[in-house]
């Protein structure tokens, strides 16, 4: 059996294969998904100073390429939060990384800090949220000065907890982005969120599908483009990359590890599945590792000319 284990920023993964953040949303969900064979980590939901509700129901629509979302950052706020992770740090026994998302330069360091006391294994810095331009204005994850003054405070807060910069697919160079990350003093990329945002109209309401009209476009859709800007990414930078976007399949995830990442990250695919998603990816991985004599996955990390 070939092994999935797999080292990412000094920190040991049982298989490359991690939650997103966003899609299993409670404490307890994530307990129970980080028992599931075949998962490396749990990345839990955005983090914010304070509470926030969610956008109008409903907030996740599958269409015929995947899945278009308005959640709208809903969480608890720091305080609750922090309690959360600790409780569940009790629970788990996979590496744990917590998003954080502010709406201010000023809020990061704070934010950071609170829960940077949790002691989390890393925290990811979710610069590109699509869906909530209409009450944050423009992200910083598409302004190359607010991605590096984001990432420089919470770094500044962070102390030795790696710092993960999540980017977006949205702007015209991503490189760019990933550059100024690591000169900011990123310890890693992620890549991409969710794309758009899109759009999608019920014909015999006349309405838009989304109670929020408007949402980030995931699964299989953005597959290609998530390839795309990994594989451009991992050619500019010199620290690791976790690859997002479209991940279904064994095959999916080999992919994104030929063309530059070391951890790959499974979202909308649980809306279709379940936890079950994990084992069979795995499981699929370890198959095609067999059958084309791979050795272990070192060996084909961009392996893409």
């Amino acid at each position: 059996m070939k092994t999935l284990q797999t080292k990412f920023c000094n920190v040991t993964f049982p298989s490359p294969l991690i939650s997103v953040s966003g899609i299993v949303t409670s404490p307890q969900a994530n307990a129970v998904l980080a028992k599931e064979k075949g998962i490396g980590a749990i990345t839990w939901k955005s983090v914010s100073l304070r509470e926030r509700k969610s956008h109008p129901v409903p907030v996740v629509v599958p269409y015929s390429s995947g899945y278009i979302n308005s959640v709208g950052l809903q969480n608890p706020g720091l305080e609750q939060a922090a309690k959360d992770i600790l409780h569940i740090k009790k629970q788990i026994r996979v590496p744990l990384i917590i998003s954080i998302v502010a709406f201010q330069i000023s809020e990061f360091y704070p934010l950071a800090l609170g829960v940077a006391k949790t002691r989390p294994d890393f925290i990811e810095i979710n610069l590109s949220c699509p869906n909530v331009d209409d009450e944050a204005g423009k992200p910083f994850g598409t302004d190359l000065l607010m991605t590096t003054l984001a990432i420089q405070e919470v770094k500044r807060a962070a102390g030795d907890i790696p710092v993960i910069a999540k980017l977006t697919p949205n702007v015209v160079d991503i490189t760019e982005f990933a550059r100024a990350a690591e000169e900011a003093g990123a310890d890693a990329i992620s890549a991409i969120n969710t794309s758009g945002p899109g759009l999608l109209i019920d014909v015999s309401k006349r309405k838009p599908k989304l109670g929020h009209k408007i949402g980030g476009i995931s699964g299989k859709a953005i597959k290609p483009l998530a390839l795309r800007c990994v594989y451009e990414i991992a050619k500019t930078v010199n620290i690791p990359i976790i690859g997002i976007g479209g991940v279904s399949t064994g095959e999916d995830a080999i992919e994104m590890i030929m063309v530059g990442a070391t951890l790959v990250g499974v979202g909308s695919a649980i809306f279709g599945v379940g936890n079950s998603i994990f084992p069979k990816i795995a499981q699929q991985m370890q198959d095609i590792m067999e059958k084309h004599h791979i050795r272990d996955l070192k060996s084909i990390k961009k392996c893409i000319d």
